[in-house]
């Protein structure tokens, strides 16, 4: 087999250095026989584990059936499906449009706040991903944004409510939310009136898993309604089951006029909604909404859709998400005890932040101990997912499978406690 450099356009992830051959449970497999530990669940995406065998078996049963229709013929599938997640959403939410990405829905979303409101300006939170697309990656300020010209005209950023490293140097471990206050005051200073939406992850997860502090979402949604703006939630990684419930909007208790979902949705294969009310979707449609993809409303990843809900029903991963997720953050702060470099572990469920810095009390990102770290837990078999941002510090994000054991848990601390401790002798002895 050639060199998979050879022909692959790089795209901008941390390349593993070899093929992967295949994957199962919370593990991969390369083209050498290593056994890899997966704590990221693929690209966020294989919650219920990779192949797990209800989505294998649901593939199948789509392989009898339908793979693909054309965009105007409705399957069974995505009936069932719409009418499952109908059923778990806060009221008044209820109606799904099926497509492929986060990017998609989201833009989606988007596409419909517009319409619904007649005003085109949107307004994100720092450290956002929603996407790359038009829409979607105008209002992702993670990274990835230099180089590419202007993104969609009005778009505006709010800072984030990170409370450990406060984006307007105001708080330091309790946000009182002068950042929303100040990031809106911004706003209406540049708006020209023409107000869409506000959107917002209830979990900002590749800008360092930061956890909004209580009663933010509540006041977020105060100040979308304030400006005649609609609330659009996010759930790409939080959504069935990542932090212990169905939504995070059904925890927090404050119910979005759209709510977006991917990731966690696909058990691995591609699938995303943007969901809404009645009365949003009869306006956008009276008003000639259109989002017909190649792949709108497909067949297949429906049916895999309706297995990954069975599965976390069934299989009770909700209250395993919560189980695991707390036994995760105290085997962390074990570590945190022992490590002075890491200053900071958060989260919620099984989506867990590890921040390193070179100093808790000044708390100076430490980027090199978190990329050579990273390197090691590969080399010993542990995969987790590192966010290099110079602004935003050096954080690991931690995301095994809802079907995580207590001993693949002890496994990946004892690969990162060993590496950890290996690469700071390592930078020791170079007088890092």
């Amino acid at each position: 087999m050639s060199d998979f450099r050879e022909h692959l356009v790089r795209y901008g992830g941390d390349t593993y250095p070899r093929i992967v051959d295949k994957a199962q449970g919370c593990y991969v497999w390369d083209d050498e026989g290593r056994k890899v530990l997966d704590f990221t669940s693929g690209q966020m995406c294989a919650t219920v584990g990779h192949n797990h065998p209800s989505i294998v078996a649901a593939i199948k049963r789509s392989c009898d059936t339908a793979l693909h229709l054309f965009s105007g013929m409705i399957p069974r599938s995505v009936v069932e499906l719409a009418s499952a997640i109908a059923r778990l959403v806060p009221r008044p939410l209820s109606k799904s449009l099926f497509v492929n990405t986060g990017s998609e829905s989201n833009e989606a979303a988007i596409k419909m706040a517009k319409l619904a409101t007649g005003g085109f300006e949107v307004v994100g939170l720092g450290g956002s991903w929603h996407g790359v697309t038009g829409n979607a990656g105008s209002v992702s300020f993670a990274s990835d944004r230099k180089g590419y010209g202007p993104g969609m005209p009005g778009t505006f950023v709010l800072p984030e409510p990170n409370a450990y490293r406060c984006p307007i140097r105001h708080c330091r471990d309790d946000c009182d939310r002068t950042c929303m206050k100040v990031g809106f005051e911004l706003y209406d200073m540049q708006s020209t009136g023409a107000r869409a939406a506000v959107i917002a992850e209830p979990v900002i997860s590749a800008g360092g898993v930061i956890v909004p502090p209580p009663g933010y979402f509540d006041a977020l949604a105060q100040e979308a309604r304030k400006r005649g703006m609609l609330l659009i939630f996010d759930e790409a990684q939080t959504a069935f089951g990542r932090l212990g419930h169905w939504f995070a909007a059904s925890h927090l208790g404050v119910t979005p006029d759209l709510l977006t979902v991917s990731k966690t949705l696909g058990g691995g294969v591609p699938l995303a909604a943007a969901i809404t009310t009645e009365a949003i979707e009869e306006t956008c449609h009276r008003r000639g909404f259109a989002f017909y993809t190649s792949h709108v409303s497909d067949p297949l990843p429906a049916t895999v859709g309706l297995a990954v809900l069975d599965t976390i029903e069934r299989e009770g991963l909700l209250a395993r998400s919560h189980e695991m997720g707390e036994y995760l953050a105290a085997a962390l702060r074990e570590l945190m005890a022992r490590h002075a470099e890491i200053g900071d572990v958060r989260g919620m469920g099984l989506l867990r932040g590890v921040e390193l810095v070179k100093d808790r009390e000044t708390r100076e990102p430490h980027h090199e101990l978190g990329a050579l770290t990273t390197t090691r837990c590969l080399e010993l078999g542990l995969s987790m997912n590192i966010r290099r941002r110079p602004e935003r510090g050096s954080v690991w994000r931690i995301a095994p499978p809802l079907t995580v054991r207590r001993e693949e848990i002890d496994l990946a601390m004892a690969i990162f406690d060993q590496a950890l401790t290996e690469t700071k002798d390592v930078l020791a002895r170079r007088g890092a």
